[in-house]
């Protein structure tokens, strides 16, 4: 799906992924993968009660069937299609049923980029921290912004107390302005690089 989000897109199209798992399984799963720039939506709690919802939740195995649901700019379904927990989609014809249904649907702007010299303080064994990575190796901007591990480099941890005036980590700095919590930050990467929902 990653691979054929451009695709989609001309199809107005937005590609959405949806499991019973975490977001935190999904974003593990994501960089696993080398990143899904596409949402993920957990359906964790109440557990499945999106595939239930859907008719897709199976409840001897207590995950979500493996499925497709194309809905169209009304809300209204417009085609579901099941393969099974272990099948595979076609790609190919998912476009261009997708374009078939979404003739009329709203244009997609590109995702935005991270303003030039933006940098992430990152720590090592820091959960927030490896939030803030998956952010940004699921949302494709490791190329466009500064990485500073401060548990390895001294260099890294003075500069983070200059600019943030302590050893907070994660903290991203864009326009010499400091982040300090993980949520606001994978927040604000998802808005200005994230691809854009509806």
């Amino acid at each position: 799906m990653e691979a054929a989000l451009s695709s989609f897109q001309s199809a107005n199209t937005q590609v959405l992924g949806v499991s019973v798992d975490s977001v935190y399984s999904h974003a593990a799963w994501a960089a696993s993968l080398g990143g899904v720039s596409f949402p993920l939506l957990a359906d964790f709690h109440p557990k499945g009660a999106l595939a239930s919802a859907c008719g897709l939740y199976l409840d001897g195995a207590g995950i979500g069937d493996r499925a497709t649901v194309i809905i169209d700019t009304d809300g209204v379904v417009q085609y579901v299609e099941s393969v099974g927990p272990g099948g595979q989609r076609d790609i190919a014809d998912l476009v261009a049923t997708c374009k078939a249904v979404a003739s009329n649907g709203p244009e997609f702007a590109a995702p935005a980029s991270l303003p030039t010299g933006s940098e992430l303080f990152v720590r090592d064994n820091c959960g927030a921290s490896r939030s803030a990575l998956w952010a940004c190796e699921n949302l494709h901007v490791k190329g466009q912004i500064a990485i500073k591990n401060v548990s390895q480099d001294a260099a890294a941890a003075a500069e983070l107390e200059k600019i943030s005036g302590g050893k907070q980590a994660p903290c991203l700095v864009v326009g010499g302005e400091a982040m300090l919590e993980s949520a606001e930050i994978v927040g604000y990467l998802v808005e200005k690089c994230g691809r854009p929902v509806g």
